[in-house]
């Protein structure tokens, strides 16, 4: 799918779409209760989809009704003897790999686009080391437990999504477990996001110091009703056409969540005052934004971007790439991005989206101030489908055409 603009400017009111973040770990925590429970502010993208479909594959029922699931069932300990999609969403294949290793038969998963490339080392060193299955051909990776409690060392610079993992599945265990967190401990915010979606049902685990959790064993989740609170990381492309000349008020936030990608409001700031140098080590999704609003600005210099290269694609490197068709050249190193500002230009070919969703809407930004089209802008439904009715109702003149 194409999407083509032409230069218009944003302003309206606009309520911001659920958080992912907390709905893919509402979700984990309702289906591992037994339910019945609802959770409601699901928005329907291709990874809530993948999240349901992974506790599915676990005995859970599921009945979804506008943004409500309600779940019940579900038998923690048994594996599933059909292969399980993950789709193309990273949190659920790394979140869902310890559940499946909580049985004893082996189970097979699978996932799209880039998802089987993606690191997933830290779990394979965990099973080698408690002689566990862990093998991976192709795009098919292969688990088997049972997972024991015990002490668990893992690195804290490459997924907080691993240690997510650990803490759904050890507290299910009949013995505690510490997990010990190799500094640096990069996006810690989204830890305590898992931390708190655990303790709304009923699940706790302490840390005895800044790199160290324990969790209890013996635990067992409770069927709560929960509502998942608004999405800050989305929010942030859509409060983005403020700083291009907009007037966009997002709704559907609260001010004390919990979500690393709050920090954008700070940055949008010194973004419109100067070339500031912004730290992404705690917020690697708002990498496409920055980089797009720092072109259209005054420029900027981001740091903490080598965990970018490990997304749905390698975001600076293809930001890199599609800010060049509008005049920007960007300075990458290893874990910097230079992006100069002030020099855009309408693009003379088409810009790729290259299948990430993210990287979609901070070209949106820009081109809804020059005009231009976006190939493979269907890639939004991941997680924000909705995205182009959303920026056409603030007045952003858009058309997707088949590609």
């Amino acid at each position: 799918m194409r999407a083509e603009f032409q230069p218009s400017a944003a302003k309206g009111v606009a309520a911001v779409p659920p958080s992912k973040s907390m709905g893919h770990r509402m979700l984990i925590c309702a289906g591992l209760s037994g339910g019945p429970c609802q959770v409601k502010g699901i928005a329907p993208s291709q990874d809530m989809m993948a999240t349901l479909d992974c506790l599915a594959a676990m005995g859970v029922q599921y009945d979804w009704q506008g943004d409500t699931v309600t779940l019940r069932g579900g038998d923690l300990f048994s594996s599933p003897k059909e292969v399980v999609s993950c789709r193309e969403s990273g949190s659920t294949l790394r979140f869902f790999v310890p559940l499946f290793l909580l049985g004893k038969q082996k189970v097979t998963l699978t996932g799209e686009g880039r998802l089987m490339e993606r690191p997933m080392g830290v779990y394979q060193t965990l099973c080698r080391e408690r002689t566990l299955l862990f093998g991976q051909e192709g795009d098919k990776l292969y688990v088997r437990g049972p997972l024991q409690p015990g002490l668990f060392t893992v690195p804290g610079d490459v997924s907080s999504q691993f240690i997510s993992g650990l803490l759904f599945a050890l507290p299910l265990l009949e013995a505690g477990s510490v997990l010990s967190i190799t500094p640096p401990v990069e996006s810690r915010p989204y830890i305590e996001m898992t931390r708190q979606a655990q303790a709304m049902f009923g699940v706790e685990s302490v840390w005895t110091d800044e790199n160290t959790l324990r969790i209890f064993g013996g635990q067992r989740y409770q069927p709560v009703d929960t509502v998942v609170e608004g999405d800050w990381s989305n929010a942030a492309f859509l409060e983005g056409f403020n700083l291009l000349g907009g007037d966009v008020t997002v709704t559907g936030l609260i001010e004390n969540s919990l979500q690393g990608d709050k920090i954008y409001k700070k940055y949008y700031k010194m973004l419109q005052n100067g070339c500031p140098e912004l730290d992404i080590q705690q917020c690697p999704d708002l990498g496409p934004v920055l980089m797009a609003l720092a072109a259209a600005n005054h420029g900027a210099t981001l740091t903490g971007t080598r965990r970018l290269a490990i997304k749905e694609s390698d975001r600076g490197a293809v930001m890199a790439e599609e800010l060049e068709k509008l005049g920007v050249h960007c300075l990458r190193t290893d874990n910097t991005i230079t992006v100069p500002g002030g020099q855009l230009t309408r693009p003379t070919e088409v810009l790729s989206g290259h299948n990430d969703h993210r990287v979609v809407m901070a070209l949106s930004l820009l081109l809804s101030r020059v005009g231009g089209t976006i190939e493979g802008a269907q890639a939004v439904s991941k997680s924000f489908p909705h995205f182009f009715d959303c920026i056409r109702s603030l007045g952003v003149e858009v058309e997707l055409y088949d590609a």
